[in-house]
């Protein structure tokens, strides 16, 4: 795939992906975990792949296992409550990318707070640690159009979806927490990335 075509696609689906409103499903996952668990138990990989990650925990907020996008699904976010989704196309970029409607698992992702540390689950069991350093929280202009522009919320400004898509996933490894913002009747007003970098 050529970079343009990719930058195309990551476009689109930052602007698209999580219009979805899916219909209501039984949770899965342990939301609101008091205390943190003696053991992260997630489902292993089926394919044996101990480098597929499996969970992520954040104390106090979330303990929720990941499932991959299907192979030629790069748009794909699941419907489950409890449940998040990688984004595969992040990988591309150097970073993890983990999704989830708002109506569904994202709406934890706006408790994540700056200096919270979060912790990823593999296949094999292995850890690995990373601490939220900023986020990030957009509004689009058109909420229902591709082709929108989003003011930044925290600073006065206005971006393209690329700059956006940029400013979460690109210049270093991270692991990127993004789902939308709902406002004045909009499921999909804005879009709210929570970036963590790896624990040193």
């Amino acid at each position: 795939m050529t970079r343009t075509a990719l930058q195309r696609n990551l476009i689109v689906f930052v602007l698209a992906t999580l219009f979805l409103n899916p219909h209501p499903t039984q949770a899965i996952g342990n939301l609101k975990s008091l205390v943190p668990p003696p053991t992260l138990s997630y489902p292993s990989d089926p394919t044996g792949n101990g480098d597929v990650l499996r969970g992520v925990y954040v104390e106090n907020v979330l303990d929720l296992p990941v499932v991959q996008q299907p192979a030629e699904r790069p748009y794909y976010v699941s419907e489950r409550d409890g449940e998040i989704t990688q984004f595969s196309i992040a990988s591309k970029y150097g970073s993890i990318g983990l999704l989830a409607h708002n109506t569904r698992s994202g709406r934890y992702f706006s408790e994540l707070k700056e200096g919270q540390e979060v912790q990823l689950i593999y296949g094999d069991g292995k850890a690995e640690y990373y601490v939220v350093e900023r986020v990030l929280r957009f509004q689009a202009l058109q909420p229902e159009s591709v082709a929108s522009s989003f003011r930044n919320l925290d600073r006065n400004e206005t971006i393209t979806a690329a700059d956006m898509f940029q400013r979460a996933y690109v210049g270093g490894h991270r692991l990127v927490f993004q789902t939308c913002i709902a406002a004045e009747g909009s499921a999909s007003w804005g879009r709210l990335f929570v970036v963590a970098k790896p624990r040193e």
